[in-house]
């Protein structure tokens, strides 16, 4: 591993996500009303286990204000291009195929569901792994939430692998 590599920090990223998942913080503007929450939320949670955003013009991942963030900081399937691609600085990560075997996801994976039409609409993040995978998000607010309560049609799981300095 060279010095550009680091691990992406789980525990902080659930932790901010078990903080913040009932309320907003304030130095993040609030989409609830213009479309939802939930991907902007899990962007907080991902940059507190990173530490790092990605200021690449319309392709990076990254928030100063409302008014200037990469699309992919607030856009479900903007969010997984640019984790699966990212070759720049930021966190990297990986589509993680696991059907419905629950032993294998780990705590900050993220989840994108699908309510139809192939179309991906929703970011999760994962909090625990009990007896099932439970989740926190905005938009229907929800901390520790059994994934199995929601009804969709698809989910992808994005693994976090790193982040690039």
């Amino acid at each position: 591993m060279d010095n550009l590599y680091f691990d992406f920090n789980k525990n902080l990223a659930v932790e901010y996500a078990e903080k913040w998942a009932l309320r907003r913080n304030p130095k993040f503007y609030d989409f609830e009303k213009i479309g939802g929450n939930c991907t902007n939320f899990v962007s907080q949670c991902i940059y507190a286990g990173a530490g790092i955003m990605n200021f690449t013009k319309n392709t990076g991942w990254y928030y100063i204000s409302v008014n200037n963030r990469a699309p992919a900081w607030t856009g479900v399937n903007f969010l997984n291009n640019f984790l699966i691609t990212n070759k720049g600085k930021g966190p990297f990560g990986r589509i993680i195929n696991l059907g419905n075997n629950i032993e294998d996801i780990e705590i900050s994976d993220i989840i994108q569901l699908s309510f139809g039409e192939n179309i991906f609409s929703h970011s999760l993040i994962v909090t625990s792994i009990e007896a099932e995978i439970l989740i926190a998000t905005n938009s229907i607010d929800s901390l520790n939430r059994p994934l199995s309560t929601y009804e969709y049609e698809k989910k992808r799981i994005i693994r976090i692998e790193g982040v690039r300095k």
